[in-house]
């Protein structure tokens, strides 16, 4: 427990679960008093009120008039001053914004001093396992020619054309309004343009319909023609970033619009289209790109080597909640690395839906991370320079096949920009630690077995060997490499 004054006001800091702090505050009767005058005094300056000239309306008036008001917006700035005071004092590394619920209600008294706590939860304390001399395979990666085919038959599919139909089938795509509402009849998305895929046979019946993974989805599904309504119910994934999905009881409407089917382009065409000489050329260039997703790929199974490392080597204590601010930002940690990795959007949104489906435990896992990596940051002096930051937004344009300027643009609008900043530094500090780590090289099958009992991320990225041309190339026990189209959910 810290007690202190923090300008003029009464502090005092206590302990109120793992990485949890109440703050307690008490504002003197002198500062509410000097506080509530001045609003009042600004506000009788300015106003303007019948039969008054500018600035000339009786205090009394104005007071009687707009005192709640006043007396509201002076709550509002004295305890946002003295929280953020207190917490800038005591040097609280806060995590996302804290608990008010204790303090509605409470109003402001003139002559009267104002108290009031919040809870917040904060950066743990532990300390930090050695960084130097960690083990690490270096797994062998390679592209195989039916690697480069299933690449090609993907650009088929994205750049093919699509055919309404009248009744659908499984592997067509339904365009319509999906709505998702809780138990209570809230509703927490209402999306007009919304798509979901009929799952093929090799999914079903497993599908995904407003980034919620169903089991059964096909079989509650249905094939629904335009104009009719499918309805979908499902239990809300424990690592949703909306706090109110998690656990609940959810309806899924989805009002078909129309009922399209994907017709692959040919190759002929693509070839025209990208201004290429011949197939062959186009052969090359999608193998060059597998190559770059191969090293970036390997990179990543280091890294992931070293982030198992470091989660399993400190020990702290975890907030007792993953609010839905955190597993917002894990699930956009996530989402990156797969866009660094070279995955087409419906892929990524795909496995983040995945992610959403996981444990409780996995989540908190993912926070445990971020504490050590963020710490390790600050020991390693990290440092990412914004030329870094458009580097690799060019990086993962070229991979995904756009423009790095509108990449950048659709950053800026979903907020991930700072995302990216967040990625790189990461990137950074485990190359550091790479730097400096016992790294061994170890065929894929090395790899598999070593990583046999690795989380479930790691898995999902290594592969056997192909027999099809004599190369090896990376195949997931758990097959991952999905088709993507146009469309996505």
């Amino acid at each position: 427990m810290a007690d202190s004054a923090v300008h003029g006001n009464e502090v005092k800091i206590e302990d109120a679960g793992p990485s949890r702090k109440k703050i307690s505050i008490t504002i003197p009767a002198e500062t509410i008093s000097d506080k509530l005058d001045a609003e009042i005094d600004a506000l009788t300056a300015n106003i303007r009120l019948p039969g008054f000239r500018p600035g000339r309306a009786p205090r009394r008036l104005v007071e009687r008039k707009f005192g709640d008001a006043v007396r509201g917006e002076a709550r509002t700035a004295l305890i946002s001053e003295a929280y953020q005071g207190a917490v800038e004092e005591n040097k609280l590394e806060v995590l996302g914004e804290p608990d008010t619920s204790t303090i509605e209600g409470i109003e402001l008294e003139p002559g009267k001093p104002f108290s009031f706590a919040v809870e917040v939860e904060v950066l743990p304390e532990f300390d930090l396992p050695p960084l130097e001399g960690v083990k690490v395979l270096r797994p062998e990666i390679t592209v195989a020619d039916d690697q480069v085919n299933e690449e090609i038959e993907k650009i088929r599919i994205n750049e093919g054309a699509l055919e309404q139909r009248d009744t659908p089938e499984p592997g067509d795509y339904l365009t319509g309004r999906g709505i998702m509402t809780g138990p209570d009849g809230t509703e927490f998305h209402n999306i007009d343009g919304a798509v979901v895929q009929i799952p093929t046979p090799d999914k079903a019946p497993r599908g995904m319909i407003l980034g919620i993974v169903v089991d059964d989805f096909a079989d509650q599904l249905g094939l629904p023609k335009a104009g009719e309504t499918a309805t979908v119910t499902a239990i809300g994934p424990e690592n949703h970033e909306i706090e109110g999905v998690r656990g609940a009881k959810l309806t899924m409407t989805f009002a078909v619009e129309r009922v399209d089917r994907i017709i692959p382009a040919e190759l002929d065409t693509l070839v025209a289209k990208f201004g290429l000489q011949d197939a062959e050329q186009l052969e090359q260039i999608v193998r060059s790109r597998l190559e770059d997703r191969a090293n970036a790929e390997q990179r990543s199974l280091m890294r992931q080597q070293i982030s198992r490392h470091l989660a399993e080597a400190a020990e702290m204590e975890l907030p007792e909640q993953v609010t839905a601010n955190q597993a917002a930002r894990s699930l956009d940690r996530a989402r990156m690395e797969l866009m660094y990795r070279g995955l087409g959007p419906a892929e990524v949104e795909e496995q983040i839906a995945e992610l959403r489906a996981g444990s409780l435990e996995n989540a908190r896992q993912e926070l445990k991370l971020f504490f050590v990596l963020n710490k390790a940051a600050e020991t390693l002096e990290i440092r990412v320079e914004e030329a870094e930051i458009n580097g690799q937004i060019a990086q993962m344009a070229t991979q995904r096949g756009m423009r790095p300027e509108r990449l950048r643009d659709e950053l800026v609008k979903t907020n991930r920009i700072q995302t990216v900043y967040m990625q790189m530094r990461e990137h950074k500090t485990l190359d550091a630690i790479l730097d400096k780590a016992e790294v061994k090289d170890a065929s894929i099958d090395e790899f598999n077995a070593a990583m046999g009992d690795a989380p479930e991320p790691a898995k999902k990225t290594t592969k056997k060997t192909s027999k099809k041309s004599g190369s090896k190339k990376t195949t997931s026990k758990k097959k991952t490499t999905k088709k993507t189209s146009k469309k996505s959910d």
